[in-house]
């Protein structure tokens, strides 16, 4: 995106060498590894927003995951696929918006009643993007978008339009299209912002709680434990077949599995935030850092010092010589 208006020639071409350098270390890695699991790890291309489609069936393998950029998600599916946000689940209709806020775990529920695929309209927004909202309305500042919104028979009807109208602009890439993105991306948050004000609008798509909620939040509070599917079956007066086949049937992924890749995602907050990586696997609940490297590089296809190389490109941290009216935080 342009920025002519804020930087000069030679400040723009430092600006865009740390976005090449990011992209070139994300589609080194893709091509080192097959599996989706290393998009989780990525950081944007864009500075500010980006948009695309996607589709999940019910046998993909999708693992628990989390971003460090807020992610919109507009389901277009009639199936009523079912979504873990945290240790919350919901059940999602056609033209429903679920906003994730970045670290957030989260991931689609398996459904054996369901047999079509789940497709979406998908909206990456950097937290750039939001402060630069936060800089030109204030009053915005004090409030807290819809997480999630329910537009079918509501004021807000026409919001699925604007998310397909954004990914036609990115795919088209005609003249202008970055911008009409990004216009169209403003429009969808302050709505999501004026809905968060209107109880009748900001309705809950929330399920009832039930055992596997229990259970993830049980997860949130004790992953940086020593957790076993013994004490957890204790906990909740229930055996470990009943979790075990629970897991399987609505994660696809085993009890175990799913608690490492929570870890994961904790550990990869802490990695950005400076925390030594010799702490990072202690502070998440693996025994050791070799048990934590390992299990870093199966499920990312990087190693820890790999993602943080890659997070810091990507945010313009790389070790560069930068001129002295230049801030690399700010690009």
């Amino acid at each position: 995106m342009k920025l002519d208006f804020l930087m000069d020639n030679a400040e723009q071409d430092q600006m865009w060498r740390f976005v090449a350098q990011a992209v070139a270390i994300r589609d080194n890695m893709v091509a080192q590894q097959n599996s989706s699991n290393i998009l989780q790890g990525v950081k944007m291309t864009s500075l500010y927003t980006q948009t695309h489609r996607s589709v999940t069936y019910a046998n993909d393998a999708v693992s628990l995951h989390s971003h460090d950029f807020y992610e919109l998600l507009l389901c277009r599916s009639s199936c009523s696929p079912e979504y873990l946000v945290g240790s919350e689940r919901y059940l999602l209709r056609k033209g429903d918006i679920i906003l994730i806020r970045p670290g957030v775990s989260h991931r689609f529920l398996l459904r054996k009643d369901v047999s079509g695929p789940y497709n979406r309209d998908v909206l990456w927004v950097s937290q750039r993007m939001i402060d630069m909202l936060f800089q030109l309305d204030e009053e915005l500042n004090t409030l807290a978008p819809a997480c999630v919104l329910r537009t079918t028979g509501t004021q807000w009807e026409f919001l699925p339009d604007l998310f397909h109208k954004g990914v036609v602009e990115s795919e088209k890439r005609g003249i202008g299209w970055q911008s009409m993105v990004l216009a169209n991306t403003i429009q969808i948050l302050i709505c999501l912002f004026r809905a968060s004000q209107d109880p009748q609008d900001n309705s809950s798509c929330k399920e009832k709680t039930v055992l596997l909620d229990r259970i993830m939040a049980y997860l949130e509070e004790n992953f940086a434990t020593r957790v076993t599917l013994a004490d957890t079956a204790n906990h909740f007066y229930v055996s470990e077949s009943t979790i075990t086949h629970m897991f399987h049937n609505k994660m696809g992924v085993s009890f175990y599995r799913c608690l490492t890749q929570l870890r994961l995602i904790h550990a990869k907050s802490l990695i950005v935030e400076g925390v030594p990586m010799s702490d990072v696997g202690q502070q998440v609940g693996f025994a050791d850092y070799s048990t934590f490297y390992r299990a870093f590089k199966k499920e990312y296809g990087i190693s820890p010092q790999q993602y943080l190389s890659c997070y810091r490109a990507a945010a313009g941290q790389i070790v560069v010589d930068l001129p002295q009216n230049i801030d690399s935080s700010q690009l």
